[in-house]
């Protein structure tokens, strides 16, 4: 899969050097027939000739491998800590009969782990070595497993699996002792059934599903902060070099500023494909279980908000370059930009560690924090297929509402030099 993405790269830029030599050739032919992809003449030079520079540009490559080298750690490193599992801690409250004791053993082997059993004078004395973590588990009469926090069924780690496998099996041992070896035994183990496990604090499972939805949510953060900065600063170079006059004297503004978008877009979308490619070949190669199970959807997901995020915040950034002439203007105009993405950002980190509030579902609604608030519900399973396609649809509406806003703002603002553009006065002038 990796390779063929590098294969698609390279074959973009080949077709983009060949059809600038051609065109290099013949001065008078015109370049209407030119284009990247299903666009053609102006737009698709201007976005063939961002993802050019990008592609070159020694930002874009430190930056990929500083990000590649980021995720190779956080994947090998929890790998190298992999040694001989620890015995897994066990308290019983009560009587404890052979076959549950052997039952017990049995669900240590299966998960790959020991068991050590210690004898408990009461509920009281368990409860508090659970809150304590000097047990991971406690059975109470045979009858009643407890944990401090709850465990899911997504969950990969050794505990879950062992209480899992547990409550399981001693639910068979309680079917095979229910039925006394009468004729009924064969219905009592037909009906048989997991031990439930209470837990004494309330917690989300925690699985693969979840620990890719915080490493996109990560991944959408530094995507949509680094593309944005970019088309911020890009436009407001062309402006103060007075590059952008001879632009214009060739294209329309709204031609270039969505080539321009669609380009630096076209690079991101290609970039976070390879870091998600890289992971998931990595983790499979040195067995590590941190992405093990992901869901697809959750994959797509992210990917797909990436691409709404950057769609709506773009012509944004964009609007606000054209504003600006030198660097300290633009650093004055990022940060009141960036505080919807950091808002956005924290209050997803905040939900996907715990139940998402009803506020946290509506900013999944809102296109400025939809794109980390939609994909951590759908990694904590919290979201309905018409419920994502919604919030889809509203965000595609106001980026189309936006775009048409920034384009105006653009036109009006790029050629305007001797200072920063108050955009009180665009609006003014498009008002008049």
């Amino acid at each position: 899969m990796s390779g063929g993405l590098i294969a698609a790269i390279v074959a973009v830029v080949l077709i983009v050097r060949v059809r600038a030599r051609l065109r290099r050739r013949t001065p008078g032919r015109q370049h209407s027939g030119y284009g990247l992809g299903p666009f053609k003449s102006d737009v698709g030079l201007v976005a063939a000739r961002e993802m050019r520079e990008r592609f070159r540009g020694k930002i874009f490559r430190v930056g990929t491998l500083l990000i590649l080298a980021v995720v190779a750690a956080a994947i090998v490193i929890p790998t190298l800590d992999k040694g001989k599992p620890q015995p897994q801690r066990v308290g019983i409250v009560g009587a404890l009969s052979a076959p549950l004791r052997a039952a017990v053993v049995s669900s240590a082997k299966s998960v790959g782990t020991t068991v050590h059993l210690v004898s408990l004078d009461d509920e009281a004395a368990a409860y508090a070595d659970l809150r304590s973590g000097r047990l991971d588990l406690a059975i109470v009469e045979g009858r009643e497993l407890v944990v401090n926090k709850s465990v899911g069924s997504t969950d990969t780690s050794t505990t879950a699996q062992f209480v899992l496998a547990v409550s399981k099996d001693l639910g068979v041992v309680e079917a095979v002792e229910a039925a006394h070896l009468t004729p009924a035994q064969s219905s009592e183990l037909a009906g048989e059934r997991a031990l439930s496990v209470h837990s004494l604090q309330p917690g989300p499972a925690r699985g693969a599903a979840h620990t890719t939805s915080l490493i996109g949510l990560i991944l959408i953060f530094v995507m949509l902060s680094q593309y944005n900065t970019w088309i911020l600063i890009g436009v407001m170079e062309e402006k103060s070099s007075r590059v952008i006059e001879v632009l214009l004297a060739a294209v329309r503004p709204i031609q270039l500023l969505t080539g321009k978008v669609l380009g630096i877009g076209l690079v991101a979308f290609v970039q976070a494909s390879a870091i998600v490619v890289f992971a998931l070949v990595l983790a499979k190669s040195v067995g590590s279980d941190l992405l093990h199970g992901t869901a697809p959807v959750v994959l797509l997901s992210t990917l797909a908000w990436l691409v709404l995020g950057y769609a709506f915040y773009c012509w944004v950034y964009a609007a606000a370059g054209s504003l600006a002439e030198r660097q300290d203007q633009v650093q004055s105009l990022a940060f009141p930009l960036s505080l919807p993405i950091i808002f956005g950002y924290i209050m997803a980190l905040t939900a996907a560690s715990g139940n998402p509030s009803y506020f946290f579902k509506v900013l999944a609604y809102l296109p400025p924090t939809a794109p980390f608030a939609m994909p951590v519900l759908v990694g904590l399973g919290a979201v309905t297929w018409w419920e994502f396609l919604a919030s889809a649809l509203i965000s595609i509406a106001c980026t189309a509402g936006l775009a048409r806003l920034a384009t105006g703002i653009y036109r009006r603002a790029i050629l305007r030099t001797g200072g920063r553009v108050k955009l009180r006065d665009v609006l003014t002038r498009a008002a008049g």
